[in-house]
């Protein structure tokens, strides 16, 4: 004997498993923690002044002890200065503007024009090098030496063909490596180092 389903009981069976359904993207949606930060929408270099195209929103959870800037604080940021070098996707925190403090005290940003072959390929911002510059030739040649740290690269020009990098360095081996007449060679350094 073959029992008759009655398309009322269907019908309440379909509004029950809805009703849960939507009863519990109410509470998800209750339960769900995150807040609306800034973060960089592209690079801002220290000094810069940020506009609005430079910010972003994004939803995150983050600890009560990690210091963001609510989407609501906008217009606030636009037109503040960047106080370091801030990447894409950088959380922004109120410790980020400000007054300029870059580069940090003691240390330098020295730029050097580096010829084609002498330098990683792939290297880019935050690489740890090795700076040498040949000066002078034959017995009268002298290494000039230096770690840093990559801040930029520019790619070589259509004239020079040159590869343009900013490095961050001790105060002391900028001044070196900045006046050292000769070519320059980066060897990126692993982890660490």
């Amino acid at each position: 004997m073959r029992r008759r389903v009655s398309a009322l009981r269907v019908l309440l069976s379909v509004a029950l498993i809805l009703g849960f359904a939507l009863a519990a993207a109410v509470l998800a949606n209750q339960v769900d923690t995150r807040q609306p930060v800034l973060v960089t929408a592209r690079a801002v270099s220290a000094g810069q002044v940020i506009t609005d195209a430079d910010l972003r929103v994004v939803p995150v959870a983050a600890d009560a002890g990690v210091a963001t800037v609510p989407d609501t604080s906008r217009g606030s940021v636009v037109g503040r200065t960047a106080v370091v070098p801030l990447t894409a996707g950088t959380l922004l925190s109120p410790t980020h503007l400000g007054a300029p403090d870059w580069p940090p005290v003691g240390q330098a940003v020295a730029a050097v024009a580096v010829k084609a072959g002498r330098l990683p390929s792939g290297l880019t911002a935050g690489s740890r090098v090795r700076v040498l510059v040949l000066a002078g030739s034959g017995a009268g040649t002298q290494v000039v030496q230096a770690q840093a740290t990559v801040v930029s690269v520019q790619a070589g020009g259509e004239v020079s063909g040159d590869t343009g990098v900013s490095l961050l360095l001790a105060a002391t081996d900028a001044t070196l490596v900045a006046s050292a007449a000769g070519e320059v060679t980066l060897i990126q350094l692993g982890a660490g180092r």
